[in-house]
């Protein structure tokens, strides 16, 4: 067993920002990372576009930024977090540079700030196309410095310690206590107690298969936290990225940064029609859950998997700077953008609901926080503004430090259970979890898409029930592995996606059924 002050689920931005601070300010307090892949993998690493910042107060305004992120959510934002959320960014974004990160300056030497969808300002301020990598690269490096955090990749959280597992069960409350670990490469299970326990474990992507975030976003944390009894919200709006890169063989899919449409670029069909007008006055610079869903439209018209983007009419030099990773991507395929358009397809991208907390990062779990993608903190409503995640991980990292620094959590002095895997064996039969997970990813894309019907969403419970059964069979006879959890979680994800899709009766930002539109 290890003993913590703080363990934290996930290098990302969220994690590493809370364990930097938190190192910084109590030299004497340990902080426990554990990854489950390398420590610089995460969303965060994959993130294109930028931080949403009201920086130039001659053109933009915190008013404006409001404005936008409230039109995005479609009227289920909670304004008061919005308004914390945007006048704290700028205080946070210049920590960030404080700590080593850098972005991109104009000739003047300003930031260098662009325009996404959804935004009525350029407010985006980023570094090239992989601003998220730099702010990793930046974090990492402050956190090595700390002696206080200690980094553990290759370790996966298989669940969260709560009273369910003690054996002296306290019934009054629910009280999180740390996690079981299991170690990858040594394949031991151990152990952390923690005073406190934050999960900043990213999105829930592969659920869908089809998707812009790397293969590790399989749901751990919202999955963990259900599983300990946290409230969960709002996981019906999943927020789908209009232009994936489309590759026909391929699972996860290149994103083709939201900025581009932002640089200029137009959206058309295989006649080479600019369908975008049809649909919103703002054309390719309307929200995403609208620009997706105009796309979806398209195909399901036409018949055809992908639409293109057009970027031949831009300044080449001008986009080779700005977007030099996707320049590249698209010329490894065989793509050259002077000449040819990119074939996109919407591709799941980012989780709007999760694990409920309040502005202090605090589940209903006592002495769990969570923070980033994970979370449903009432700033994103019905769809995430374009850039707004990487702002949200930041301010909400912040308060869950402010919060533990003036509410430290005691020790806890209570005895936990080694984990009991009494009765299990090496499973033999891995194509079970490999059968399972595409019958899982397949029926999610099918069946709770970009577009659903209430039909579609009683028939996904019923196959999902049939998928749950099997694997938790499977799980309780078997010795654990990393796929097997990352299934289960997936599992779970899709079942809280499900039954709260079925629950809403309107719809609402990146959420459409079609009979809500014929009540």
């Amino acid at each position: 067993m290890i003993t913590t002050n703080y363990l934290v689920i996930g290098s990302g931005i969220a994690g590493l920002t809370f364990s930097v601070k938190m190192a910084e300010k109590f030299s004497n307090k340990k902080i426990v990372i554990i990854t489950k892949t390398s420590e610089d993998e995460s969303n965060t690493k994959y993130a294109q576009g930028g931080v949403a910042i009201v920086l130039n107060d001659e053109k933009d305004s915190f008013k404006k930024h409001i404005q936008d992120t409230l039109i995005a959510g479609d009227g289920l934002c909670n304004k008061e977090v919005v308004e914390m959320v945007i006048k704290e960014g700028p205080k946070r974004f210049k920590e960030l540079i404080v700590w080593g990160a850098n972005f991109d300056l104009d000739t003047s030497g300003n930031f260098d700030l662009g325009k996404e969808g959804g935004h009525s300002e350029y407010r985006v301020a980023h570094h090239k196309d992989v601003t998220g990598a730099e702010i990793e690269r930046a974090l990492l490096a402050r956190a090595h410095k700390l002696k206080n955090i200690t980094i553990l990749p290759h370790h996966f959280a298989i669940d969260l310690v709560t009273n369910h597992h003690l054996i002296d069960k306290n019934p009054k409350e629910n009280v999180c206590y740390g996690a079981y670990i299991f170690n990858q490469k040594t394949e031991t299970i151990f152990t952390i107690k923690a005073d406190s326990t934050l999960l900043a474990s990213g999105g829930i992507g592969r659920v869908y298969g089809h998707t812009t975030n790397p293969v590790i976003a399989t749901g751990d944390g919202v999955a963990m936290a259900y599983r300990a009894k946290a409230k969960i919200k709002d996981m019906e709006f999943i927020q789908f990225h209009p232009t994936a890169l489309y590759e026909p063989e391929g699972e996860s899919s290149f994103l083709i940064s939201e900025a581009v449409r932002g640089f200029g670029a137009y959206l058309r069909n295989k006649k080479g029609n600019r369908f975008m007008l049809d649909y919103d006055d703002r054309a390719e610079l309307a929200s995403r859950d609208i620009v997706s869903q105009s796309i979806d439209n398209e195909l399901k018209k036409t018949g055809d998997t992908h639409v293109f983007l057009d970027c031949t009419h831009l300044d080449i030099n001008t986009f080779k700077k700005h977007f030099p990773n996707i320049y590249q991507k698209c010329k490894e395929n065989h793509i050259a953008i002077e000449t040819d358009w990119i074939p996109v397809v919407p591709a799941s991208h980012y989780l709007c609901g999760g694990i409920e907390v309040n502005m202090d990062g605090k589940t209903s779990v006592n002495n769990l926080f969570a923070c980033g993608e994970c979370t449903r903190t009432g700033l994103h409503g019905a769809n995430r503004l374009a850039s707004n995640s990487l702002l949200e991980a930041l301010v909400y990292a912040h308060n869950i430090f402010k919060y533990l620094s003036t509410h430290d959590c005691e020790a806890i002095e209570i005895d936990i259970p080694n984990w009991n895997d009494d009765g299990t064996s090496i499973a033999k039969e891995h194509v079970l979890i490999q059968h399972n997970l595409r019958q899982l990813q397949a029926l999610m894309r099918d069946y709770v898409g970009i577009v659903r019907s209430n039909n579609r969403l009683k028939k996904a419970i019923k196959h999902l029930d049939l998928i749950y059964n099997e694997i938790e069979d499977f799980y309780k006879k078997s010795k654990i592995t990393t796929p097997l959890c990352e299934l289960r979680n997936m599992i779970n994800v899709a079942h809280l996606i499900i039954s709260q899709s079925i629950n809403r009766k309107e719809n609402k930002g990146g959420y459409y059924n079609i009979d809500n539109n014929q009540n």
